[in-house]
């Protein structure tokens, strides 16, 4: 639909104002039409957002002018829009007339900003007069005037479409975000109603015995009668956390402005702390509060679910609906974006020219005027040498700015710098005489023309204007590391890659600027409301406030934003304020992380994917590359083609009349095979001689009616070599030439290619004949290849003349279109290259006896060998065939049935065995190791000798290396292998002393890939595998790109904030030479707001220190790009952007806040991007046009649809017609769907015996059950038993109705316990699910999430065997490591399982960081030991490649390929409104 040509008549344009468009031509409105009119009032925008932005009564006690030069410009900017708004009252009407004023939407928007604006001036008056408080609430007023940007922004909104299309495609768009936010709520309210009934009230903490009383509830406390660090525990012994001696649990009620807004007390608490939590921020410390205040399971279940769905599903839906989106979007303004761009033109400095001669590279600037240097210069400038010669310049200067280090030992900054800078000099020096010589060379004009030396010349004169000694240590040192951005000219794959993805400008430029004008206006407008707060100093200033909502962009650290703002808000404002403000906040979050951010994704997808045109090509490159195959055996195969044949012989004395005659060798008959026919020579009696390898014009006219040899004619062996005088007869020549044209042409036949035939005569060139390959067709067997060829020549030979002239094939050839491809001749190509392939091996198997035999000893056809080979390669067989139709039948369980034939059973035998052997390891401890305990060895043992027995069938079998299907044919037979060694190295020896980092904690750690195993034993993972391998080369290009970034900033930080960050523990001190001896410091003890009786009680004494701050600094290059790649993942950047601020200044912000935006929300983006782009063009739709994508989409949606199995209306009966018309009217439908929601509001509040009202929400759910149960008889009468039954729905209904009489039974029967009130909210929880059967569009996205979940089940396993995997080597790598900031009581690597949930954290990335830092913990900081079990230090390297390896390969490659799923998933269901489900 989108593909059709619209037709713009008679149809508006939507231009800067609409009113302009249906306005008379009126005299009145003329000057206002005029260009310096219309730039005057967006001027005034502009000054009306800088003035509102700075009216904050922080900035007047800052810059006291201000408040006038504020109240000038308002005024100034508000007569003006008063005047603009009268003129434009009185020419059009107020109400009245063709077009009035208050009927147009822009008319409304101006009045409603004039009337702020002169409200604004009011305020402002009677602040400067002290008759209102400058905090005063009043404030607020002013909070929808930066809204006058929208002035300025829509002037840039020109669109060449009709309104009518343009409301069409963002009602559309609209509508299906609509419908994907309506899916989230849904699963936001089903996990808030879970964690009501679920936990409840989480107020039970561990306090001080003594300051107990005897009530169970604590109504007084203070920071002294905690725990330290505060601590939750559960009042029951039997599960949670029990308090040590000398502390009790109690529950401590407090408000809310005190303990935290987080909880499960009442729903909308959840659905607050369930949003929190789906954000991915925080949300782990609200699981570990659970699990130690009630039983681990719960909390385990809830929080990776909800982890599992809300944040990772559903948010991969709402970047597939964006993205899908996007691309509607994309396809209307193509002409204001405009086309992708390749590598533009006027950036190419040499083209690719041909000609008679061949071809060259030829430089763009030979045929235009040169610069004044002679030609020679030139020739050097365009060099290879030159270009080496700096880009060897380039990495000279990149790595001398990489050694600078500072150590911290008195040494002055200056002279840390007086070497650098001398040699700064040099290479400012050199670059600006590289520009010069171009400059010289190519003349002003040729060398501005290219961007690249814009760019060059931009660099060379900043880093000129940096030598001046005051300004080098300054922000123009951004121009030096900006050098090493040249060299993505080395590359021309990575600049080709970079120009792909920023060359479309418009519309990322697009993009960056709406985020920024978003984040402009809302930091503005909260700025306003929140600026009153006096104890907020987030929204003081404008400064302040731009931090703090690109902070919530970046959802680091939103929540404590949020949190302060409530707190200050309950505290000046009434408390009933703060939901509002957490509404404000939750929608801002929602929009700029679900909408903004997948607008970044869809970009970024947009300009990987390719034009239309491109699209057809690739397809049909791609349906030439599919049919043919490698032809060429591999290296270790090929091997034996260099010894000689040695075929087997056998001798015979005496045959006897009944002996059968052996089969000889088709390789030893075919040498002795020939052609009877033979080809006539062709004599050449005029036209000139061959030049140059050019056929003259007689020749080639003659060459064209000669007929085709369609028999090769075998090659003559001499045993004289025959000498070739120079002067040879040309009739010999014509005559050689005319059968290589002959015999090219018979072959492309044969080979069914699908390109031309070259004709002699039609410019075909002499040397590209002798250049083309000549391919002889063998069939599998000589014997049968006379009749088999005879058929395909005969076959071929229909498509040829009578005379057999090729012309005629070559006009069906000429007139076929390039995308039209023979699928039958490319089939065929197919096969005669898996032939020839073959041949090749039966050639090896006849001619060297070696070939194909397992270890040189098995024979080939052995009865041994083949009992290996039916126990290696035995499997279920899932074809269930009719023995008469021979088609195959329906069976049910058949998804069992396949999944039982997924792999042979061998290999199911050794997926059970390393399942048994992980689960051994994962009992393996510090306390438990497998070298003292029996019980461990046994799952060793068990491993290595059924491996032993798997690979030995499997070499006896197939062969271990030398043989086609050998063991080691890929890197998959090598890690088995590997994994087989160290196995058997490790239960062989057991080392009872095991040192750290020694060679048998190397062989454990190794041990660990053992999970691994399974990746190929099943196929599928292989699978998801080779598709990560394959898009390897865009991974790495994108990790050169983030490299690249890291270096330049890191770079940077080096040059600027090396050594400047290291400051005295005790922020009284700011001198060094003060900074020793001990001080009192307070420690954290709880996020809540407690008063303390004495600041002692929370203090310890430390020893002052002066030093960096603890996770990162600037020092040197490896610690500033380890600093910046944290950051890349939003983890660790608040505390970059505090120091900087308080150490250095508010300006030193922007540069972290610049590398955040560009590395983490561009550059992540990218491996996003590059991972989505892979998976879909492995599945084979990233080649799809538009059209074919939306067929597939239907065929995807037509297939997980399910047909409505409604029986028909039952005329002939009356009473089952009357029920069947109730239960099909939609009041009945919207009474019922009522009903289920009514019915689920029961568990807004927790159900516990102790509360009074639970027996009456019982009652209530009771009554209501019963209306599900008169729903199900009514449908059973109308539809009847059968009827009813088909429907999977139905029987879904049935299922939880039934379930809900049993509950009622037992609650009226029995007495209501705890767990009958469960069994109550698991019935109310499966009826709320029936809410998605009744709205289309809920089960529509439904079906969606559970068929992504089933696709990318494999995946998810894959990502789980790798959790595993690290978290055995964790085990023994940190399973000791002592306590820090994020290494902890809940949070270690004791245990396995535990390390699973520690690793399953940092794939959130939840404070992964802190974590990584703990591990990296050296003496004298921590106990070394003999053994790593005897220790409790870490290692800084291998803390630094596990975590970094783990954080890369599963949170940017893996966990994308999720988002792949979701986004190669059918489309929105809601496009077709024909299609019911």
């Amino acid at each position: 639909m989108l593909g059709r040509r619209q037709s713009v008549r008679g149809e508006p344009i939507l231009i800067d104002y609409t009113l302009d468009e249906n306005a008379n031509e009126s005299s009145d409105l003329e000057w206002m039409k005029k260009p310096l009119v219309t730039w005057m009032l967006h001027l005034c925008s502009l000054v009306s957002l800088v003035s509102v932005s700075a009216n904050t009564p922080s900035t007047f006690e800052m810059y006291p002018m201000l408040q006038y030069v504020t109240l000038a410009a308002d005024l100034y900017v508000t007569l003006l829009f008063t005047a603009e708004m009268i003129v434009k009252m009185y020419s059009l009407g107020i109400i009245r007339g063709e077009t009035p004023y208050l009927k147009d939407r822009w008319c409304q928007y101006d009045a409603c900003m004039v009337f702020f604006h002169w409200v604004s001036i009011v305020l402002h008056v009677f602040e400067l007069m002290l008759w209102v408080d400058p905090y005063a609430a009043l404030s607020v007023l002013r909070a929808p005037r930066p809204l006058i940007v929208v002035r300025l922004v829509r002037l840039f909104l020109i669109f060449s479409l009709p309104k009518s299309r343009l409301k069409q495609i963002f009602k559309r768009s609209s509508q299906q975000i609509n419908n994907v936010t309506l899916f989230f709520l849904f699963f936001l309210s089903l996990y808030g109603l879970l964690g009501v009934q679920l936990f409840g009230d989480l107020r039970n903490h561990c306090i001080i015995e003594p300051n107990i009383t005897n009530d169970s509830v604590v109504p007084k406390i203070s920071l002294g009668d905690l725990a330290v660090p505060d601590t939750f525990c559960s009042p029951d012994g039997d599960a949670g956390y029990q308090c040590p001696r000398g502390m009790v649990c109690r529950k401590l009620d407090l408000q809310s402005n005190v303990s935290g807004f987080t909880g499960f007390s009442n729903f909308a608490t959840s659905i607050f702390t369930v949003y929190q939590a789906s954000s991915q921020e925080g949300w782990v410390y609200i699981m570990y509060r659970a699990i130690d205040s009630l039983p681990a399971w719960r909390s385990t279940f809830f929080f990776t679910t909800m982890i599992f769905f809300l944040s990772w599903l559903v948010k991969n839906v709402f970047i597939a609906v964006i993205t899908e989106t996007f691309n509607e979007l994309r396809v209307q303004f193509q002409k204001m974006w405009g086309v992708r761009g390749q590598i533009p033109a006027e950036t190419t400095t040499q083209v690719l020219s041909g000609d008679d001669c061949g071809w060259r590279l030829m430089s763009v600037n030979d045929s235009k005027t040169q610069g004044w240097a002679p030609h020679f210069c030139v020739k050097y400038l365009q060099s290879a040498g030159f270009y080496l010669l700096i880009m060897t310049a380039i990495i000279t200067d990149a790595i001398w700015a990489a050694s600078l280090v500072f150590r911290h030992d008195g040494t002055e900054r200056a002279e840390i710098f007086a070497t650098y800078y001398y040699a700064e000099v040099c290479f400012t020096l050199f670059f600006d005489l590289e520009a010069l010589v171009k400059l010289w060379c190519l003349g002003f004009n040729a060398y501005f023309r290219l961007i690249i030396h814009k760019f060059e010349f931009v660099l060379a004169v900043g880093t000129t204007i940096r030598l001046i000694p005051p300004l080098f240590m300054t922000s123009l040192t951004y121009f030096q590391v900006l050098r090493v951005v040249r060299l993505i000219k080395a590359s021309p794959v990575l600049e080709d890659f970079v120009y792909k993805i920023f060359g479309p400008g418009k519309k990322l430029g697009s993009l960056i600027l709406f985020t920024m004008i978003l984040l402009i206006i809302t930091s503005s407008i909260s700025m306003q409301l929140f600026c009153y707060l006096d104890g907020v100093p987030k929204f003081n200033t404008f400064a302040m406030a731009f931090m703090s909502m690109f902070q919530i962009l970046t959802q680091e650290g939103w929540v404590e934003v949020m949190d302060e703002t409530m707190i200050s808000t309950m505290r000046k404002a009434r408390d009933e304020v703060a939901p509002f403000v957490a509404m404000y906040f939750i929608l801002y979050h929602l929009f700029v992380t679900l909408i903004v951010l997948s607008l970044f994704v869809a970009v970024i997808l947009d300009n990987l994917e390719l034009d239309e045109d491109f699209k057809k090509l690739k397809q049909m490159k791609a349906r030439e590359q599919s049919a043919g195959i490698q032809e060429t055996l591999p290296l270790r195969l090929r091997v034996f083609e260099k010894f000689p044949n040695r075929p087997t012989m056998a001798k015979l004395h005496k045959v006897p009349s009944d002996f059968s005659l052996p089969k000889v060798r088709e390789s030893f008959m075919r040498q002795y095979l020939e052609e009877e026919c033979e080809e006539e020579d062709v004599p050449l009696s005029k036209g000139r001689t061959l030049r140059g390898g050019t056929a003259t014009t007689g020749a080639l006219m003659l060459l064209e009616h000669t007929t085709i040899a369609f028999r090769k004619r075998r090659p003559v062996k001499l045993i004289v070599s025959v000498s070739f005088p120079r002067n040879a007869d040309f009739d010999q020549k014509r005559i050689g030439i005319a059968n290589i044209i002959n015999e090219a042409n018979h072959q492309r036949v044969l080979l069914g290619d699908s390109g031309q035939i070259p004709l002699p005569g039609k410019g075909t060139h002499s040397h590209g004949i002798a250049s083309s390959k000549q391919v002889r067709i063998e069939q599998k067997s000589v014997r049968r290849s006379i009749r088999g060829s005879f058929k395909m020549k005969q076959h071929h030979l229909d498509h040829l003349k009578e005379n057999g002239d090729i012309a005629s094939m070559n006009r069906t050839f000429s007139s076929r279109r390039p995308h039209d491809l023979d699928i039958k001749m490319l089939q065929a190509k197919r096969q005669q290259a898996e032939m020839r392939r073959n041949q090749r091996e039966e050639d090896l198997r006849e001619n060297h006896p070696y070939f194909d035999t397992p270890l040189f000893a098995v024979g080939r056809e052995s009865k041994f060998r083949r009992l290996c080979q039916y126990v290696v390669y035995s499997r279920y067989d899932t074809s269930v065939k009719d023995p008469i139709t021979g088609k195959e039948r329906k069976i049910k369980y058949k998804r069992m049935r396949n999944l039982l034939g997924l792999v042979t059973y061998l290999d199911w035998v050794m997926i059970l065995v390393t399942t048994v052997s992980c689960s051994s390891m994962m009992m393996e401890t510090a306390d438990e190791r497998v070298m003292e305990d029996t019980k461990l060895q046994v799952g060793e043992y068990l491993f290595v000798v059924f491996m032993s027995l798997e690979l030995t069938l499997k070499i006896l079998a197939d062969g271990l290396m030398f043989t086609p299907k050998a063991l080691i044919k890929d890197m998959a037979g090598i890690l088995d292998l590997f994994i087989y060694t160290v196995s058997l190295v490790f239960i062989c020896w057991l080392p009872e002393e095991v040192p750290p980092q020694s060679g048998a904690h190397l062989l454990m750690v190794l041990r660990c890939l053992r999970p691994l195993r399974i990746f190929n034993l099943v196929p599928h993972m292989r699978k998801v595998v080779s598709e990560l391998v394959r898009g390897f080369k865009e991974i790495l290009l994108v990790s050169v790109l983030l490299i690249l970034l890291l270096f330049v900033f890191a770079s940077y930080g080096v040059q600027l904030y090396g050594g400047r960050l290291a400051r005295c523990n005790d922020e009284t001190i700011t001198n060094r030479s003060c900074c020793h001896g001990v001080y009192m410091r307070s420690i954290f003890i709880t996020k809540m707001k407690l008063s303390q009786h004495n600041p002692m009680d929370s203090a310890i004494m430390v020893p002052r220190v002066w030093a960096n701050p603890r996770r990162f600094n600037f020092d040197n290059i490896g610690n500033a790009m380890l600093a910046l790649f944290e950051v890349l993942s939003f983890k660790g950047w608040l505390d970059i952007r505090d120091v900087l601020i308080k150490r250095l200044g508010t300006a030193s912000a922007i540069y972290i806040h610049i590398f955040i935006f560009l590395g983490s929300m561009i550059g992540l983006t990218l491996f996003v991007g590059v991972v989505i782009a892979n998976y879909s063009e492995n599945k084979g739709t990233a080649l799809l046009t538009v059209d074919q994508r939306r067929w597939c989409d239907l065929k995807k949606r037509l297939k997980i649809a399910q047909p409505l199995h409604l029986p028909p209306r039952p005329d002939g009966q009356i009473f089952r017609a009357f029920i069947y018309d109730i239960t099909q009217h939609i009041y009945f439908k919207r009474i019922v769907a009522f009903t289920v929601i009514v019915n689920s509001s029961l568990l807004f509040v927790t159900w516990r015996e102790e509360h009074s009202y639970t027996a009456v929400l019982v009652v209530v759910s009771s009554m209501l059950s019963l209306v599900f149960v008169a729903e199900v008889l009514m449908k059973l009468i109308a539809f009847t038993p059968r009827g009813y039954w088909q429907s999977r729905r139905n029987r879904y209904d049935l299922f939880v109705t039934v379930l809900g009489v049993v509950w009622i039974v037992l609650n009226f029967t029995v007495k209501q316990s705890a767990e009958t009130h469960m069994l109550g909210v698991m019935v109310i929880i499966l009826r709320f699910f029936t809410i998605t059967g009744k709205h289309p569009t809920l089960k529509m996205l439904m079906l969606t999430v559970v068929v992504s979940v089933y696709k990318s089940f494999f995946i998810i396993t894959g990502m789980f065997l790798l959790i595993l995997s690290y978290a055995l080597a964790g085990v023994l790598l940190f399973g000791t490591v002592k306590s820090g900031e994020g290494i902890g009581r809940r949070s270690n690597f004791s245990t396995a399982l535990s390390g699973i949930t520690l690793l399953f954290r940092i794939v959130t990335g939840e404070d992964w960081n802190k974590i990584m830092h703990d591990c990296m913990i050296v003496p004298p900081y921590c106990t070394a030991g003999d053994n790593y079990w005897q220790t409790d230090c870490g290692n800084f390297t291998c803390s630094l490649v596990f975590f970094c390896s783990f954080y890369v390969i599963i949170t940017y490659i893996v966990l994308n390929l999720l988002v792949g799923t979701c986004v190669c998933l059918p489309e929105d269901p809601c496009k077709d409104s024909r299609l019911r489900y």
